[in-house]
């Protein structure tokens, strides 16, 4: 039986260098607040940790920090406010994280140059003991950088080049053969780490779009929970102890009466979706079904993060492919970036509750962002990390940032 422990989590970040932070670090329990008012840096951490799952999903470094959305501002924004270019004209940025999970605690760290060209020119892998994978550019001409990997055989360490545009870790499955107890070793870590980032799950909902009818095949809850009325679908037929506690919640702190959570067909040509579909509805009762575009903005945020934090792996839409992880091994990280938005203390504090009781079976985590610490108050096994405005400082040129992981 696969135990808490057992399952990767992603349970510290380090941001040595990124947007406003220098130096900070973060450790995370299953539920995690970032508490403070707006510019103190909450929302950097969120994007860290998104770009990193995206980078261990096999995305290039462009398209994981610059072309999905994921780092607002793009990869010239996660440089250190204020660094200047070093006598060679580079800048860059350093993030790291611990993935704790059966292997035991692996650090991964990664040193990213945005000028003049963006590449990853360091990395390190760390875990029992050992540096299992580093990575550094040796002639700025090429696109690759030099991976050495332990192995702890013939040779106690492997060499290749790889391409700098990728995280080496994600790509090791393919260039370890896992002979020596020095490869399996390496391989373990790696995949510790993987699992663990790719089950990294930003939500973000869109009331605006959630107002529509979706086809009804459309049952993986998408980050943006554009498509809740075909998962309300799903989940009122597949799930019904899930979707009974997701009236439950919807009843306590939601305009009444609530009866259920149901949908409603939704025919014709005129559809968004086209061809079968339905819209999610409230069922009021003797007031009938009330269609979920008739909601307040409020009310369907709450609906779209209580189904996500109720439902987990085989719902959600996360960069782990089916059958590759089974759900049973899998923690999903939601990072829930202004959880409180729209939000009555009521409504933010029930959704709390609901992440507490998805924690405490083990697959999922929050990391959210909230404005109010109080709004936490009295929630047992909650973490609340206070963030305060701190006046920008000059950084130092390209604080050894694009030299690598020296």
């Amino acid at each position: 039986m696969t135990t808490n422990s057992d399952r990767p989590a992603v349970t510290e970040l380090r941001l040595s260098a990124f947007k406003a932070h220098r130096g900070a670090s973060f450790t995370f329990g299953p539920l995690t607040l970032l508490a403070g008012v707006s510019g103190t840096g909450k929302s950097s951490v969120l994007e860290a940790l998104a770009a990193l799952g995206r980078l261990a999903g096999g995305e290039e470094l462009a398209e994981a920090f610059e072309e999905s959305g994921t780092v607002r501002g793009g990869v010239a924004a996660c440089v250190p406010h204020g660094a200047q270019p070093d006598a060679e004209g580079r800048r860059g940025f350093r993030v790291g994280c611990t993935v704790n999970g059966p292997v035991g605690p692996v650090r991964l760290d990664v040193a990213v140059q945005t000028e003049p060209e963006l590449r990853i020119v360091g990395e390190r892998l760390t875990g029992a003991g050992e540096t299992l994978l580093t990575t550094a550019l040796r002639d700025p001409g090429r696109r690759q950088v030099q991976a050495a990997w332990h192995t702890a055989g013939l040779v106690p360490v492997t060499r290749a080049p790889l391409p700098d545009d990728r995280l080496a870790t994600a790509m090791l499955p393919l260039r370890v053969a896992g002979r020596t107890d020095g490869q399996r070793l390496v391989l373990a870590a790696a995949e510790q780490v993987v699992v663990a980032l790719r089950g990294v799950f930003p939500v973000d909902p869109r009331p605006h779009r959630m107002r529509g009818p979706v086809a009804v095949g459309d049952g993986m809850l998408r980050g943006g929970c554009d498509n809740l009325s075909a998962v309300l679908r799903r989940t009122e037929g597949e799930c019904r102890i899930r979707h009974a506690a997701l009236v439950r919640a919807a009843r306590a702190v939601c305009a009444p009466p609530v009866e259920g959570l149901t949908v409603i067909p939704v025919s014709g040509t005129g559809t968004r979706a086209g061809g079968e579909a339905v819209i999610a509805a409230v069922d009021r009762g003797p007031l009938g079904l009330v269609p979920v575009d008739r909601l307040g903005d409020g009310e369907l945020r709450f609906l779209a993060l209580a189904l996500v934090l109720l439902t987990g792996p085989g719902v959600l839409e996360v960069d782990t492919p089916e059958g590759e992880v089974p759900d049973a091994d899998q923690v999903l990280t939601v990072l829930a970036d202004g959880l409180d938005h729209g939000l009555d203390r009521a409504q933010t504090r029930e959704l709390l509750a609901l992440a507490g009781m998805a924690a405490d079976r083990g697959h999922i985590r929050l990391l959210g962002t909230v404005h109010d610490a109080a709004v936490a108050d009295g929630i047992a096994g909650l973490s609340v990390v206070g963030f305060e405005r701190a006046p920008l400082v000059p950084a130092q040129a390209a604080e050894r940032v694009a030299a690598g992981m020296r």
